[in-house]
C-alpha cells in the first residue's frame, strides 16, 4: 500500500480498533517511511519496512480476529513470491504463540515498561536522587510546556543536531522501532519541550496506546549534552502530572532490546542460540545498543513488571545472525 492519506486512515482505523496483541508501541506503524500491507476483503493491516532480502514486521497483524491468521499468511506469501523472508520485531505474547504454532521460530527479544499514572508518586526515599536532580533542572531555569511541532522544526532540528553529534561520528539516528516527529501522523502525537532562558534545550514526544492500557508512550526523546543533570526527568515528571490530571492511567515507556530476559518467558521451539545471544548482547553489547542506559532511565519511574516482546523467524531454524542483523538494518542502526 503507497503513502496516501487513505493508507494513513486505514492503519489508524486498524492499530485503535484491533488491540487483542495489546501493542503499546502500534502507533509507531504511522511513522513515514513504513510501509502497510492489506489483503482484499480482510479486515487489517501489517506494518513492515524492507531490509535487504527480509522483510521486518513490526509487531503482529493489527486485524479483526477472524482475519488475523489469513493476513498473516497472505503476507508471508507476499514475502516468498518474491523470494523474500519475514522476521517480525516487537511481537506481544499472544503474538509470538500463534507464530510459533505457525511455523516460525520465536524467541523473546527484550521487554517494554509501563507505569500506572493513578498510584504513581515521586515522594518516599525511592526517588530522592531523581527529586534532586529535577530540583537542580528547575533552579537551573527549566521551563517545560506542551508545543506544536511545526512551531519549533529549528529548534528540534539544533537539538537532534547536537543530540547525534554527542553520540561520535558514526552515530546514526534510529528509526522504525522508535518514533519520529512531523508527518501527517504528527497531529496525533504530543510533544513537550523544556526550556532554558527561553532556548529549548530538550524534547520529549509522546505517541497514543490503545487497548486496556490505553494511554501514551514516552517515546523519543533528546536534550542538548550541555550536562545539565535532570533534564529529561523533570520534563517527564511534569507531562505525568499533566496526563493525571487529564485522566490517562498509563504510561508507557516502550521497548528496549536485550531487557527482562526470562527462562519462562521462551516459547516452545525457541532458538537456544539465539536465547544465548540476546543475554550475551545485555551484559556485553553496549557499543551495539545501549540496553542498560535505556533500561536504567526506565527503570528510575518505577515500572510495573516487564512485559516481554518477541522476535519471530520465518521458518524453523531460522533464527541466523544475519536475519536478526536486518531488524537493526530496517532500524537504520547500521
Amino acid at each position: 500500500m503507497s503513502p496516501t492519506a487513505t493508507a494513513e486512515n486505514t492503519v489508524l482505523a486498524s492499530i485503535r480498533q484491533h488491540t487483542a496483541s495489546e501493542n503499546p508501541s502500534a502507533f509507531l506503524a504511522m511513522s513515514q517511511g513504513i510501509s502497510a500491507f492489506t489483503a482484499p476483503g480482510l479486515d487489517g493491516v501489517i506494518a513492515y519496512r524492507r531490509a535487504g532480502r527480509y522483510l521486518v514486521q513490526l509487531g503482529g497483524p493489527f486485524a479483526a480476529p477472524h482475519d488475523y491468521l489469513p493476513l498473516l499468511d497472505r503476507f508471508v506469501a507476499h514475502a516468498h513470491e518474491q523470494d523474500l523472508k519475514v522476521v517480525g520485531a516487537q511481537l506481544q505474547r499472544a503474538d509470538a504463540e500463534v507464530y510459533a504454532e505457525h511455523g516460525f521460530t520465536v524467541n523473546q527479544f527484550g521487554s517494554s515498561w509501563v507505569v500506572h499514572l493513578p498510584e504513581f508518586t515521586l515522594h518516599g526515599t525511592r526517588f530522592m536522587r531523581m527529586r534532586n536532580k529535577i530540583s537542580r533542572a528547575r533552579r537551573a531555569g527549566l521551563q517545560v510546556k506542551e508545543a506544536s511541532a511545526r512551531e519549533l522544526t529549528d529548534a528540534i532540528r539544533h537539538i537532534d543536531e547536537a543530540w547525534l553529534r554527542s553520540k561520535g561520528e558514526e552515530a546514526r539516528p534510529l528509526e522504525f522501532l522508535v518514533g519520529q516527529i512531523g508527518g501527517p501522523a504528527q497531529e496525533h502525537r504530543r510533544l513537550f519541550v523544556g526550556t532554558i532562558d527561553s532556548q529549548p534545550v530538550g524534547y520529549i514526544s509522546y505517541s497514543p496506546v490503545y487497548g486496556t492500557r490505553a494511554g501514551w508512550m514516552h517515546d523519543l526523546s533528546r536534550r542538548i549534552p550541555d550536562g545539565t543533570p535532570g533534564l529529561m526527568e523533570a520534563i517527564n515528571a511534569h507531562v505525568i502530572e499533566v496526563l493525571r490530571g487529564e485522566g490517562s492511567h498509563w504510561l508507557h515507556f516502550g521497548f528496549t532490546p536485550f531487557t527482562g530476559l526470562a527462562q519462562e518467558n521462551e516459547l516452545p521451539g525457541h532458538s537456544a542460540a539465539f536465547q544465548w545471544l540476546m543475554h550475551f548482547l545485555w551484559a556485553e553489547g553496549a557499543a551495539f545498543y545501549p540496553a542498560q542506559t535505556q533500561l536504567a532511565y526506565k527503570e528510575k519511574w518505577a515500572p510495573e513488571a516487564s512485559i516481554p516482546e518477541y522476535v519471530a523467524f520465518d521458518g524453523r531454524e531460522a533464527a541466523s545472525l544475519s536475519a536478526f542483523a536486518h531488524i537493526f538494518r530496517a532500524c537504520n542502526a547500521f
